[in-house]
């Protein structure tokens, strides 16, 4: 029914249509309003088209209604200008349903539409909201080089293939619990907006290669069952794969400020190659192994080249930060070129299982000198656990330098820090680091010393000898140091107590009988006496220096020492040769393979 009488544009000879209603109308031949104009609203609302329905260049001045209408063949909305808005709720397109450069500048409703053959929104102009919501795509559905100025929304949508490349998506793009049955291909698109693919699933591949994203990027439990490459796309803001589920093999290829992967789950193989991003990988489960590694270029797209990283402008550098493992089994985890300065580790499962490669950094002392107290206070350069730097940081005798932690971090003290760092130690040992172990052997040790709960009191003041000495062994200079004090003490205490005034001389004496005979002699000798002045002279030197330098070796001088010096010399033959021992065992764990 048309409530007017036809008429045409004289200009292009073309129908116009003044409010137009084909409610339930059945079209038994080709529907054909090719190049039409409707000035006011258009209603085909439950319209059966047996044959094709020819829509093309055909301008909507009002609102178009054509919800429950029917299409048996072929629909052609080819350059189609929707002025206002558009309703295919529920519309049922059994031939092709061509939209391609159509253009809703409206709402655009196509909320439980089913397309039971090809779908063509290619470089359709939505210019207000998509509304997709529960439709239906039993064949391909194609939205290449689509604008999308409004929110898009695709929830719960069910695809037998979708490809969107070069797509822009102005504002929000929603595929919640959408299913992508088929190939889902992203490729070059653009989301300018947040986009959220939470609970989606994508049985077969995905492409995001090239895609950019300026804000989030939510995949929050999705699941992906026979993806092999996700990406490389970029992201400035972060990408959610929390609580995912990755089902084959894949590659992630992400260039984002920050990766949040708490709960996901990778049930085979996984490579993370990834730029810029603070990874949390808290409570991840993976069943296989699985690398996370930085990447040192950008990525390459194989056909468009490098992927650009301008919205990651403003990041400091590329590195690749992890800041959680909590909660997760280590035994198959491989981290390569990886920042974990700000890394927990407390709470890892098998922590002396994972794989280091790579050049791993981690959180360093404070440097420089300090006054606490009445002492100075100096911390020598070694890796440390951030954990390490938030205990430091929050007990009253902290110096400058150390990281304090955000008020969401369980503070963990000494006793959970040494396993930490023995579980490092062991990892690097097996992986034959053992420079790279000796770090985290000294944490050890350093928690062990501070560990009072575990520690006993005796122990403690063993691990602090050991630690002032030597640092645990492995800080030659320290046990080098004390040794040259300890030697120039021996040699100033033998110059001033400890050698004679002379070599003492042997004296004869013995009685010869009245009548002749056997004469018997005494041999004696004076005992050592100390000098009462020219103590520190060059010649005394000279011996006591000989003296310590046999103490050192554990060798006698056969020097003659008065009695205090003896007492010296068994001090110094004791305690140097020690000195000695823990500056040449300092210097092999450091250069030992």
């Amino acid at each position: 029914m048309v409530s007017r009488r036809l008429a045409y544009d004289p200009t292009t000879r073309y129908p116009c249509f003044g409010a137009a209603t084909f409610g339930s109308a059945i079209f038994t031949a080709n529907a054909d309003f090719r190049a039409a104009t409707f000035h006011s609203t258009t209603e085909f609302e439950s319209a059966a088209f047996q044959r094709t329905a020819w829509f093309v260049a055909v301008t909507f001045q009002s609102d178009a209604w054509l919800g429950d209408a029917a299409f048996q063949r072929d629909a052609g909305f080819f350059r189609a200008t929707f002025q206002s808005h558009a309703g295919f709720q529920s519309v049922t397109f059994r031939g092709d349903a061509k939209f391609g450069w159509a253009t809703f500048e409206g709402h655009a409703r196509f909320g439980s539409a089913t397309f039971q053959h090809d779908a063509d929104f290619g470089s359709a102009a939505f210019q207000r909201e998509a509304q997709f919501g529960s439709a239906t795509f039993q064949r391909r559905a194609h939205f290449g080089s689509a604008t999308f100025a409004g929110r898009a929304q695709f929830e719960s949508v069910t695809f037998a293939g979708a490809s969107f490349p070069a797509a822009t998506f102005q504002g929000y793009a929603g595929f919640r619990a959408a299913t992508f049955a088929g190939a889902a291909w992203f490729e070059l698109a653009a989301f300018e907006r947040a986009a959220e693919f939470k609970s989606a699933v994508f049985r077969q591949g995905v492409g995001f290669g090239a895609a950019a994203f300026q804000q989030d990027a939510w995949f929050e439990k999705a699941i992906l069952e026979q993806t092999a490459t996700f990406g490389p796309l970029t992201c400035a803001g972060t990408v959610v794969v929390s609580g995912a589920v990755f089902r084959g093999p894949v590659t992630l290829l992400f260039a984002a400020r920050r990766l949040e992967c708490q709960r996901a789950r990778w049930s085979s193989t996984a490579e993370l190659r990834l730029r810029y991003a603070a990874v949390d990988f808290g409570h991840a489960l993976f069943e296989y192994p699985l690398t996370i590694s930085a990447e040192p270029a950008p990525f390459v797209h194989p056909t468009r080249g490098p992927v650009a990283e301008q919205d990651l402008a403003g990041t400091p550098d590329a590195g690749v930060r992890l800041m959680s493992l909590q909660g997760v089994d280590a035994a198959h985890l491989v981290l390569t070129d990886v920042d974990l300065a700000e890394r927990l580790f407390a709470r890892t499962v098998h922590l002396d299982q994972i794989r280091l490669e790579g050049l791993c950094t981690f959180a360093g002392t404070p440097p420089g000198t300090h006054w606490r107290r009445w002492r100075i206070v100096r911390f020598t350069p070694r890796r440390t656990l951030a954990e390490e730097h938030h205990w430091r940081a929050s007990q009253p005798s902290t110096v400058p330098g150390w990281s304090t932690s955000g008020s969401d971090v369980v503070h963990v003290g000494p006793p959970q820090l040494a396993l930490v760092y023995r579980a490092l130690r062991k990892a690097l040992e097996d992986g034959k680091d053992e420079p790279g172990a000796a770090d985290f052997y000294y944490g050890e040790m350093e928690m062990r010393r501070h560990d009072r709960a575990r520690t006993s009191r005796a122990e403690r003041g063993l691990l602090h000898g050991y630690w002032l000495l030597s640092g645990y062994g492995l800080r030659a200079s320290r046990a080098l140091g004390w040794l040259a004090a300890m030697m120039f003490i021996t040699v100033v205490l033998l110059m001033g107590f400890g050698l004679p005034k002379g070599d003492p001389q042997q004296e004869a004496t013995g009685t010869v009988p009245r009548g002749g005979g056997k004469v018997t002699y005494v041999i004696g000798r004076d005992d050592p006496q100390n000098p009462s002045k020219n103590k520190f002279t060059g010649q005394r030197f000279e011996k006591a220096l000989n003296v310590t330098l046999n103490s050192v070796v554990f060798r006698s001088s056969d020097q003659d020492l008065t009695t205090s010096g003896t007492y010296i010399e068994m001090t110094s033959r004791l305690s140097e040769p020690i000195l000695l021992g823990l500056a040449a065992m300092a210097v092999r764990n450091r250069v030992k393979r």
